[in-house]
């Protein structure tokens, strides 16, 4: 009787020690504050060889526009995941300001994705979609999210830039997406 209760005691020991463990878990509570800088963005994988993409490849100005709209869109999903200590939405004021000080742009963005999307074939809706869900993935296991998409909105509102074309996208999904730009002639 006695073994089984010191082995119990053992297990009881040994699962509470296990449940006050993050195991690396990313953290999606507000992060500390920094100088802003449009030194954010998570690594990006290379392209792949020139001849491969010629053919579907966007130029510099679609590039931006598609950009443009990834970085809207990984600034909304961060601004759902991130919170608070209290549980409140951390970046919500910022993108508030973020959506206003670049409202012109944002709206004329939409219509020229939307020319993108008719010239190379992409649905819109699904982009959007797949923007966010693969942003809203990074959230459980980047550890830096939060923190990323604080100094992407701390860049974003910085007087200093006057162009959402300024602000690099936290996460440039382009590669993932098969979106690449067109190799240099």
């Amino acid at each position: 009787m006695i073994k089984m209760l010191s082995q119990a005691t053992i297990l009881m020991a040994g699962v509470l020690t296990m449940g006050g463990c993050t195991l690396n878990q990313a953290k999606t509570t507000a992060p500390a504050q920094k100088a802003a800088a449009a030194d954010y963005q998570a690594p990006v994988p290379p392209s792949p060889p020139a001849g491969n993409i010629r053919a579907y490849c966007y130029n510099a100005a679609d590039l931006a526009v598609v950009r443009a709209r990834m970085v809207q869109q990984e600034l909304v999903v961060a601004t759902l995941q991130c919170q608070n200590p209290g549980g409140s939405r951390a970046f919500e004021a910022q993108y508030g300001a973020f959506v206003s000080k670049y409202q012109s742009e944002l709206s004329g963005n939409s219509r020229a994705l939307s020319e993108v999307a008719r010239r190379k074939r992409l649905n819109v809706d699904v982009f959007v979609t797949e923007v966010a869900n693969r942003t809203a993935q990074r959230a459980p296991v980047d550890r830096e999210f939060c923190s990323r998409n604080k100094r992407a909105l701390d860049w974003a509102l910085d007087p200093k830039v006057s162009s959402l074309a300024q602000v690099p996208p936290p996460y440039d999904l382009g590669p993932e997406m098969n979106i690449f730009a067109c190799p240099a002639q």
